[in-house]
């Protein structure tokens, strides 16, 4: 399970490292006639708060654990990322997105999962 978890946290963390990147690098245009139709709705400032806590979350899913400093980081940078996905759900809804709800509530529940894991049975004991 364990490694389950690290499988899982990788992949949020390289899935959220590049789109919070996406987000903090190009104009909000572009990221609309990217396919991020969302973005229109939200103000410039809105769509770079949110790239940088998605890289702020990358990091916080993998970096604590792996240099074995406030490894309770981990949990919490995915209970950040499941907040977020709920907002981005809302939003999503709102804009009757299908796809962006199906894929919003997989990262979701990916996180979720995360937070499950690392809160519950297998915690990271320093």
């Amino acid at each position: 399970m364990n490694i389950a978890l690290w499988i899982i946290a990788g992949l949020l963390a390289v899935t959220f490292l590049a789109s919070g990147a996406q987000k903090l690098a190009q104009p909000r245009q572009k990221l609309v006639a990217s396919g991020m139709g969302w973005a229109e709705d939200l103000t410039v400032g809105a769509v770079k708060g949110i790239g940088a806590l998605e890289v702020l979350a990358a990091v916080g899913l993998i970096l604590p654990a792996a240099v074995g400093i406030a490894p309770i980081l981990v949990p919490l940078a995915a209970v950040g990322l499941v907040l977020l996905m709920a907002c981005a759900f809302i939003i999503h809804v709102g804009r009757h997105e299908t796809h962006g709800m199906v894929v919003t509530l997989a990262l979701l529940a990916l996180a979720a999962f995360v937070v499950w894991g690392r809160f519950g049975p297998h915690p990271f004991t320093g």
